[in-house]
């Protein structure tokens, strides 16, 4: 078997594997464009913008609907502080919800550590809430505006148990 021919056996058998449903213990963030799309939305990628992305795609995978989906609700809670409603246009860069949908809406609580994203199928009724981790929030908090893209790619590669968590009810 020629290298190429080899190569192309492999690659094929590899996006035939990944697309059959079997989930990576940490799923790959770094999608092509995660930090352009962030930034189309948000104006910027830094790191609470791009949690929220990796949190959006993350409830994407785990409620089976696609980006752009109607069936999609997200109701983000936090202050009404900059660093914390980032999150939010984070997830409406993965979901594709949007105030003109419908289908994003933001909830005002009193503290920083309320800030929480719920991700809801309407169909099903299922629904998914995720919330900075503490070792993110530690890490994050407060990064100077002129370090806020590097911190963002550096979100964009992080596991996630580095950048979110479940909030179990």
């Amino acid at each position: 078997m020629t290298l190429r021919r080899h190569f192309l056996l492999t690659v094929t058998l590899g996006l035939t594997l990944g697309c059959a449903g079997a989930k990576p213990t940490v799923p790959a963030p770094a999608e092509p464009g995660a930090l352009e799309r962030v930034a189309l939305v948000h104006g910027g990628a830094g790191p609470w913008a791009v949690a929220g992305y990796r949190m959006g795609d993350y409830a994407l995978q785990q409620l089976g609907l696609p980006r752009g989906s109607f069936k999609l609700e997200v109701v983000h809670h936090s202050p009404a502080k900059v660093q914390y409603t980032c999150v939010a246009d984070g997830a409406a860069a993965a979901t594709g919800a949007s105030l003109g949908k419908l289908n994003l809406s933001l909830e005002t609580t009193p503290s920083p550590e309320d800030v929480a994203t719920t991700f809801r199928n309407r169909d099903t009724g299922q629904s998914l809430t995720l919330r900075p981790s503490a070792s993110f929030v530690q890490r994050f908090r407060d990064v100077p505006r002129e370090k806020l893209g590097e911190a963002g790619r550096a979100v964009l590669t992080l596991p996630d148990a580095e950048v979110f968590e479940t909030v179990t009810p």
